[in-house]
């Protein structure tokens, strides 16, 4: 594809990730998504990407890369006996770090914290981060350092905090567009690591199976 190609494909899934981040994925056409990246073409999205579930995948995988590039990178530097809130850190702040390199505004946050909605969508992206022999390995050793807290309640509290990771990281990329906030990321990050610490270790008063399936906090 040439340097003109990449550039409308570019545009199209910037405009993509901004509406579907404000309106949410089912109230946003193909047709729009082209006129919002400025082309006249109403059917760029077909051309480009083939279907509007191609487009949905490639752009909930967009930084993927980067992303367990820097878990591995994070995992690499722990040692054998790391605490819960650091094997944490190598699994949220890779996330964080990017939507701190964003520009403002950013939708990111919010388009992701929009696909958890759509169960095929999300079923793909939660399968390619999983997929990251980093990632594996730091779930696997996070429920270890959890302490004497059954799988069963671990897959629970997982499941809690994935989307609460990604709801407190859509909501303070919203108030930083709206200029409430000072972009102050990092913090948001160690918050984080810090509220998943303390929920997956917290004592259990009542054992019970909240979920039966795996769960963890994976980020995209």
């Amino acid at each position: 594809m040439g340097q003109h190609g990449e550039k409308a494909r570019g545009a199209l899934l910037d405009a993509a990730e901004e509406l579907f981040a404000v309106n949410g994925i089912d109230a946003v056409s193909n047709r729009r998504v082209a006129e919002h990246a400025g082309t006249a073409n109403h059917s760029a999205v077909a051309y480009h990407f083939g279907s509007r579930d191609e487009l949905l995948r490639i752009l909930s995988t967009r930084h993927l890369q980067e992303t367990n590039r820097r878990r591995t990178e994070l995992l690499r530097s722990l040692p054998a006996d790391a605490a819960l809130p650091d094997l944490l850190a190598a699994m949220i702040l890779p996330w964080v770090e990017h939507l701190a390199s964003l520009p403002v505004p950013s939708w990111r946050a919010r388009f992701v914290s929009q696909i958890r909605n759509v169960p095929s969508v999300h079923a793909v992206s939660t399968d390619a981060a999983a997929a990251s022999p980093a990632m594996e390995e730091l779930v696997r050793r996070t429920h270890a350092a959890a302490g004497n807290v059954t799988p069963s309640v671990l897959y629970g509290r997982s499941s809690i905090l994935g989307g609460m990771v990604l709801s407190v990281c859509a909501d303070y990329e919203a108030r930083v567009q709206d200029g409430v906030e000072e972009p102050n990321w990092t913090g948001v990050g160690y918050f984080l690591i810090d509220a998943c610490a303390g929920m997956l270790a917290a004592p259990v008063t009542h054992p019970g199976d909240f979920l039966a399936q795996p769960s963890s906090v994976y980020l995209l």
